[in-house]
């Protein structure tokens, strides 16, 4: 919605007053039930760039350094969230990098960052790659906080609710990455089936860190590989997305499937439940 004020002269209205008072008070009213968007504030680090969306945020979040749009529903869009975070971005650390290559030189800046974080007064901390459960040890560690690292640490929550005969079901960007080593950090059963997203638009835009997204083609690609997951495994009772970016398509996924569906977004808000428990 915009709102267009041209000059009085354009709209004859110099001469009375009364109009132009009209003009005035509506302008007023507009801009007070829908102020202008303030800009992301933030400071530059050695490490990365910090960036403030609440001074009193209590859950920090870890930024990989990307270029990809950050929809309504992705863990990195400050708007996806019903509280206040902070983002810390660590510079060099592509989803290429993390997803794809060595994650081991990005550790210590992922630290600074994070310590950055505490420093505002976050109570916790979390990332936007599941990947990233490999260092979540480390970084719990070193931070002195709770960190919250991947949506697959649901796991040991998803599981015991499942009926006997029902098995969790992955869904992740890149299946040709996603080590035992991975799932046994984030606490996830090796023979757990996992459905990747490897050769899709959807991958090629996010580990390829381009700058446009093709959000039908991501959620229609979404959809068919989540279909073939529980179709290739009818026994699964549940999904859980690796993958951060996931979440704007989880809702879809869950109608295609009538299976319920975990991601970083159902995490992070139990998590925060924890950080800030509600007062009665």
């Amino acid at each position: 919605m915009s709102l267009q004020i041209d000059s009085p002269r354009q709209h004859h209205v110099t001469e009375n007053p009364n109009i132009n008072k009209m003009f005035i008070n509506c302008h007023r009213l507009y801009f007070s039930l829908f102020p202008p968007a303030e800009p992301r504030k933030g400071f530059a680090t050695d490490k990365g760039l910090i960036m403030q969306e609440n001074t009193q945020a209590d859950l920090g979040i870890l930024m990989l350094d990307t270029g990809f749009p950050r929809i309504l529903g992705d863990v990195g869009n400050a708007q996806t969230w019903p509280f206040p975070v902070h983002f810390g971005v660590v510079k060099g650390a592509t989803p290429q990098a993390i997803v794809c290559d060595d994650i081991e030189p990005f550790v210590q800046s992922f630290i600074e960052v994070g310590h950055d974080l505490v420093a505002q007064g976050c109570r916790g901390i979390a990332t936007t790659c599941g990947f990233l459960a490999l260092i979540r040890p480390r970084l719990a560690a070193a931070l002195g906080v709770p960190v919250a690292a991947s949506a697959l640490e649901q796991a040991s929550q998803i599981i015991p609710m499942l009926a006997p005969d029902q098995q969790l079901g992955v869904l992740t960007i890149s299946a040709a990455t996603l080590t035992p080593a991975h799932m046994r950090a984030a606490g996830v059963p090796i023979a757990t089936p996992v459905q990747g997203m490897d050769g899709s638009t959807f991958a090629d835009t996010i580990l390829g860190n381009k700058t446009t997204l093709d959000v039908t083609a991501a959620r229609h690609e979404m959809i068919a590989a989540a279909q073939t997951l529980v179709a290739q495994h009818p026994a699964i009772g549940a999904l859980v997305l690796e993958c951060t970016n996931m979440v704007p398509y989880a809702g879809d996924i869950a109608q295609a499937t009538g299976r319920p569906v975990f991601s970083i977004y159902t995490y992070l808000r139990w998590f925060h439940a924890g950080l800030t428990p509600r007062n009665f």
